[in-house]
């Protein structure tokens, strides 16, 4: 198949960068009693806004590795090379993730293993080695094979005690490999006590949605007219969105679990959400409105955990008592004084979020106006 020689994709970095400022958004209310629904991941069936937001970062992990590795491979790296690539960052990103996990009291009795960098580290992993050794049109077959068997394992095998086909948050497969292969080192804030929203068995669909980014990096590679390009990702992505709720006739869409069908609405709106950026970036060259995207895309990996750093130090490492003798985190100090003394709970909560994501902001704008890409 003819491609392009590789070319750097702004609109690609513009949708990370989005991607990230979303997380950290929602990742940091000022308070969790006071947060808006859309900024509110579904408890269980059914999604929001923000349930869309991993599942794009994945995503674009797939559409960045189309573009990274082919760009390797012309500048004559061989497999081996990127082997060791591929190896080096899952090591380094599944580090992270634990390291964020258990900052700033490391108590490895308790930590969580599973997270969102683990995550991101497998699906790389798995899906890198994928691309390197298989031709586009079986990674077609490995793609929707994937989502396939993960529905036939859920809806078939039996869990002890409960029965086969169970999608409740106690009973379901993935709640029982979690609660006993991480037994203790699960997410406290999980539906149910044991399962882990990043665990075990969910990251095997969470592998299609980084290979629907390589399919989808592929043929924007491809040698054909760019309104085409955009116009079959609207297409593709209406279908996936279309092709999603009807697999949740059965297989209900639900992010905890990684469902097929979750898989499909979520690379269907990515389609959509990356075409729009393409023909606005790189097709019609309004570019200016996403260069603070561009900022925090250039150094993703690295905001994502400096944000997770700070915020765990304003809670954990700082304290401020008052005149009354209470003390509290600093983040309560910062946000009671700041915010909630002149805004309603929900609006000063999300104000908080939006100046701390700012702040951020302006740390990485120092590093990209210094050229410093922290890449792992």
């Amino acid at each position: 198949m003819m491609v392009e020689k590789s070319k750097r994709l702004v609109s690609l970095d513009a949708f990370r960068g989005i991607t990230i400022a979303a997380m950290i958004l929602v990742n940091n209310p000022g308070t969790w009693n006071a947060v808006y629904k859309p900024l509110q991941h579904a408890h269980w069936n059914g999604w929001t806004p923000t349930d869309l937001i991993f599942p794009f970062f994945l995503f674009i992990v797939g559409v960045a590795i189309v573009f990274a590795f082919s760009k390797r491979l012309t500048l004559g790296q061989t497999k081996k090379d990127l082997y060791l690539k591929i190896v080096r960052r899952t090591l380094i990103l599944f580090g992270l993730g634990l390291f964020l996990n258990g900052f700033p009291f490391f108590n490895l009795s308790t930590i969580r293993i599973p997270g969102v960098l683990q995550r991101i580290a497998i699906t790389y992993f798995f899906a890198s080695i994928i691309y390197l050794n298989f031709d586009i049109k079986v990674i077609y077959y490995i793609t929707f094979g994937i989502l396939a068997v993960y529905w036939i394992i859920m809806k078939t095998i039996p869990v002890p005690g409960y029965g086969a086909g169970v999608l409740e948050p106690v009973g379901n497969l993935c709640w029982y490999i979690d609660s006993h292969i991480f037994r203790g080192h699960t997410w406290a804030g999980a539906p149910a006590p044991g399962f882990d929203p990043e665990g075990l068995l969910s990251t095997l669909p969470a592998i299609s949605s980084v290979l629907f980014g390589i399919l989808t990096g592929n043929y924007i590679k491809r040698k054909i007219n760019e309104y085409e390009k955009v116009s079959s990702l609207f297409v593709w992505g209406f279908f996936a969105v279309i092709g999603g709720y009807i697999v949740s006739i059965w297989f209900p869409i639900n992010k905890n679990l990684w469902t097929s069908s979750y898989v499909l609405l979520t690379t269907g709106m990515a389609l959509i959400f990356l075409a729009t950026c393409y023909w606005l970036i790189d097709i019609k060259g309004y570019k200016k409105w996403s260069v603070p995207f561009l900022i925090y895309g250039s150094n993703a990996i690295t905001v994502y955990t400096l944000s997770g750093i700070i915020a765990r130090m304003l809670i954990f490492l700082f304290k401020v008592k008052l005149s009354d003798g209470e003390v509290i985190t600093l983040k309560a100090y910062l946000f009671r004084t700041l915010f909630a003394s002149w805004l309603p709970p929900h609006q000063a909560s999300l104000a908080y979020a939006i100046v701390y994501d700012l702040i951020l902001l302006g740390f990485m704008t120092i590093l990209y106006k210094k050229k410093i890409f922290i890449k792992v």
